[in-house]
């Protein structure tokens, strides 16, 4: 009797026990009882009505990232191309997701790919190419309504890789190297004006530097020459005044020294020798020398006045 006590009491501790669940953070669980929906629990400590109560789900609320392979897809210029898509999604619900649809992951791979055809087919291949920000919106935008019912929100929708057809691809290959190409030429072209332009500018301010040396070497020449002819004309002048000195000495002298008539006529004399200076090959002496000789006996008292 007591082991059946004891046994009795270990199992109703263990039936205890299997009612208490802690649902941890960003979870949640849906409770049925006796096959139906009658609570979700959140986060915390809970207890369950043994036998009849059941946890039919446990529900993760983190947002989730399902990757998906590639999708084939037609583009409004016929051209086919694979696209794989990135979906992140977040449940809000977990009643409605439980019991809104079978499969949920396989829905939304499913409506990604048929709204990724309709998306694809009113675009042609170059706006399909540049428009990944237009096609994630539009994408994200048909999603998150189609999912509501099933208590899923699409935060975002991402195009991984787009994959052209191999001759699609070849030929933008081309054309990109063919761009890049051109846009080389224009770089080396517009570097190549720049450097005759500069050229051009650099040979333009020597050649007014040149023209500015030139002008100031040739005033400094006139300068110089100035001054040349200044110092020239002051040694003229100053030889004139010690001529016109020395000869007005030599009055003086010859006033001072009060000579004869014999002395005017030798000095008479000297005077014509000098004004033949040796080139005269005929000297004519004025018979009267005696009359010279007066002349200059004159000239003598007229400087003796003065």
């Amino acid at each position: 009797m007591p082991y059946l006590v004891l046994i009795l009491v270990a199992i109703i501790f263990i039936i205890l026990v299997s009612c208490i669940r802690i649902v941890p953070q960003a979870h949640s669980y849906v409770i049925e009882r006796l096959g139906a929906y009658i609570t979700t629990w959140n986060t915390g400590f809970h207890l369950k009505a043994p036998i009849i109560d059941r946890v039919a789900r446990n529900v993760n609320l983190k947002e989730q990232v399902v990757d998906f392979p590639p999708q084939p897809v037609i583009t409004k210029d016929n051209v086919t191309m694979q696209i794989d898509t990135v979906i992140f999604f977040q449940i809000t619900d977990p009643r409605l997701y439980c019991y809104g649809v079978e499969n949920p992951i396989m829905a939304i791979e499913n409506l990604t790919a048929t709204t990724l055809r309709n998306v694809i087919g009113d675009l042609e291949l170059d706006e399909t190419l540049t428009s990944r920000e237009t096609i994630n919106t539009k994408m994200r935008a048909a999603l998150d309504v189609a999912t509501d019912p099933w208590g899923i929100k699409i935060n975002r929708v991402e195009l991984k890789n787009i994959i052209p057809p191999a001759a699609i691809k070849e030929a933008m290959e081309k054309q990109m190297k063919a761009e890049r190409e051109r846009r080389e030429a224009i770089l080396i072209a517009e570097g190549q004006k720049k450097s005759t332009i500069l050229i051009a500018e650099g040979k333009k301010q020597s050649a007014i530097l040149d023209a500015e040396a030139d002008k100031q070497a040739a005033i400094l020449k006139a300068e110089a020459e100035k001054q040349s002819q200044i110092l020239q004309a002051e040694g003229q002048a100053e030889a004139i005044r010690q001529v016109q000195q020395a000869t007005a000495d030599g009055l003086t002298m010859l006033k001072d020294a009060d000579p004869n008539s014999a002395v005017l006529q030798l000095k008479s004399l000297d005077a014509f020798a000098k004004a033949a200076d040796g080139q005269a090959t005929k000297i004519i002496i004025p018979s009267d020398i005696q009359g010279i000789a007066g002349l200059t006996k004159s000239i003598a008292e007229v400087a003796a006045k003065n």
